[in-house]
């Protein structure tokens, strides 16, 4: 497509020649073409009345009704609590809030908490206030549990935005009767105070730090919903069951085990079921191990320590065989050649006309001889000076008369 200036021949536009600065736009290298502008408007209103309202930078997220519809995503905005008011920022607004709401399974009447209005410049300065106290807090609070002898470990502190409330994150294994604990709680630290438990998937998330691929854990970045990871699922991929790798930080196994867990499966689909074992007339091949990502399968004989890689294509074929009760006369000949063949290096003279020998006089001329340099190096005389100067001539002696 081009604009009316430019000039078609052959059925191509061959261009106003104006490089970018065509007075149309048409020709803009960075315009793009709107090609659902003649689709019709969908049957539903865009300015949905909630919106999602992530805290302490998606810590915690919740969603309010927003009637007035003057907050867009982005918007830092004050929110009703339970107590006083909450401060945090809108992280989704318009349609996509339906989308998430129907994913979460949240009925849109039970949201009754409304947004109040856009934070002031002098409400963000408190809450951040608050923020910086939120470590000492911790270390505190897990030294009152400690003394108070209980069976759990508190792993984050989160202050409301007007400080009045505060979520104290905590670990246990079992139940926990923490009522004592609240009061101290509500005393030392002057809030209303409550007691949320998550598990060490939860704490790793909200810890933060860095795995073993090098970036920031998925369940402190995009990550909100933890599925259940077995071992099985390393079964599946090939891995080798090492606890200590296959492990993250919370010490459990990681999630990303399952990423890759559905291609893997479909990929075992077209591997031949039942062929642990193939007959042939040398005698029954036994399966080893299955390379799932190059469709690979290894059989070996009994007694002997060679492997043989088949196609999964020729296994099946072997199994067909074994079912009409014919067998191939070995797997040697239907093996695959796997060894990559390592093409000859060219060296290049980087000596030049230089040969060993010439580097050998010149490193012993290099060396020293009782702290001393030798003859050959420099214009220095040498140790055996003065017996040279006695058998040298001298021109300077006088002639005897004659």
């Amino acid at each position: 497509m081009s604009c009316e200036s430019c000039s078609t021949k052959d059925g191509k536009p061959g261009g106003c020649q104006s490089h970018g600065s065509c007075g149309t736009g048409s020709c803009n290298k960075m315009n793009t073409y709107d090609w659902l502008m003649h689709m019709p408007i969908p049957n539903f209103d865009t300015r949905y009345p909630i919106v999602e309202v992530s805290f302490k930078n998606g810590q915690r997220k919740g969603y309010y009704l927003n009637l007035s519809h003057e907050y867009v995503t982005g918007d830092c905005v004050c929110v009703e609590s339970v107590v006083g008011i909450d401060i945090g920022e809108i992280s989704l607004s318009g349609e996509l809030v339906r989308l998430q709401l129907k994913k979460l399974e949240k009925n849109e009447r039970s949201v009754e908490r409304k947004v109040i209005r856009r934070a002031s410049e002098q409400e963000i300065k408190l809450m951040h206030d608050f923020r910086a106290k939120e470590k000492n807090s911790l270390i505190k609070a897990r030294v009152i549990a400690r003394n108070m002898k209980l069976d759990m470990k508190v792993s984050d502190v989160e202050y409301q935005g007007d400080g009045r409330r505060a979520i104290f994150y905590y670990i246990a294994d079992g139940r926990v009767d923490f009522r004592e604990l609240i009061k101290v709680y509500a005393r030392d630290f002057n809030v209303k105070v409550e007691m949320k438990q998550i598990g060490s998937r939860q704490e790793a998330g909200l810890v933060g730090g860095f795995g073993s691929c090098g970036r920031e854990l998925c369940c402190s970045t995009w990550l909100t919903d933890f599925k259940n990871v077995n071992i099985g699922v390393a079964r599946y991929q090939n891995l080798s069951i090492n606890q200590v790798k296959l492990s993250g930080q919370c010490g459990r196994l990681k999630c990303c085990l399952n990423y890759e867990l559905d291609t893997y499966l479909e990929a075992l689909k077209e591997f031949p079921k039942n062929a642990d074992v193939l007959r042939t007339e040398r005698g029954e091949a036994y399966l080893q191990k299955t390379d799932i990502v190059k469709y690979l399968m290894w059989y070996s004989y009994k007694g002997s320590s060679k492997i043989y890689p088949l196609t999964v294509e020729k296994v099946s074929e072997i199994k067909a065989m074994n079912k009409e009760n014919k067998m191939p006369a070995d797997l040697e000949k239907l093996q695959v050649d796997i060894v990559p063949k390592i093409a000859k290096e060219e060296y290049i003279d980087v000596i030049g006309q230089t040969s060993l020998s010439s580097l050998r006089r010149t490193a012993q001329r290099k060396k020293t001889k009782g702290g001393k340099p030798s003859s050959g190096n420099g214009n220095k005389p040498s140790g055996n000076s003065n017996n040279n100067n006695r058998n040298r001539p001298n021109n300077n002696r006088p002639k005897p008369n004659r």
